[in-house]
Order: structure tokens, then C-alpha cells, then sequence
């Protein structure tokens, strides 16, 4: 399941840098996460970074975006075939 910036994020900057898929980006009014590169960290740590480090605790689940462990490996898979082509 990918991982969602409720509107309670104040902007700290902690959690973009930590993102190892590169899908946070500054959006419109807050940090906002992209769900097509979202691992959950999978692949990479044993927890989401983002989430560990937030001061807000604004980083939840996103239920509209659920996938399996499995799921998340594949698409951890995916995009680090493309950084290494």
C-alpha cells in the first residue's frame, strides 16, 4: 500500500530527501506522495523512511492505494531496473 501526506504536513523538508523512489515531491499546498513509485521503503529499509522521520506523524497508509508485500517488491523491482538501464 503506498503511503499518503495528510494535510497536517508542515512542510519540513525531512521527508523528501529520505525517499529512496524519489515519490515525494512538493505539491500544490504540502508534500505529496506518488503512488506509482511508492515502496513503503520496500526494497531498500525495513520501515518507511518518511514516515519514521516525519515530526507531524502525517504519513499514514493510503487506503486507496492498496497492494501486497509482494506488490511492493515488484514495483521496488521495476523502478530499479529503470535506474540501473
Amino acid at each position: 500500500m503506498a503511503l499518503k501526506i495528510t494535510d497536517e504536513c508542515i512542510n519540513c523538508d525531512v521527508c523528501e530527501p529520505a525517499c529512496p523512489n524519489q515519490a515525494i515531491s512538493m505539491g500544490p499546498d504540502f508534500y505529496v506522495i506518488d503512488p506509482q513509485r511508492c515502496t513503503e521503503c520496500v526494497g531498500h529499509f525495513d520501515e518507511p523512511q518518511c514516515a519514521l522521520l516525519c515530526p507531524v506523524a502525517c504519513i499514514p497508509k493510503d487506503p486507496a492505494h492498496a497492494e501486497t508485500r509482494e506488490d511492493l517488491e515488484r514495483k521496488y523491482l521495476m523502478l530499479t531496473a529503470r535506474l540501473s538501464a
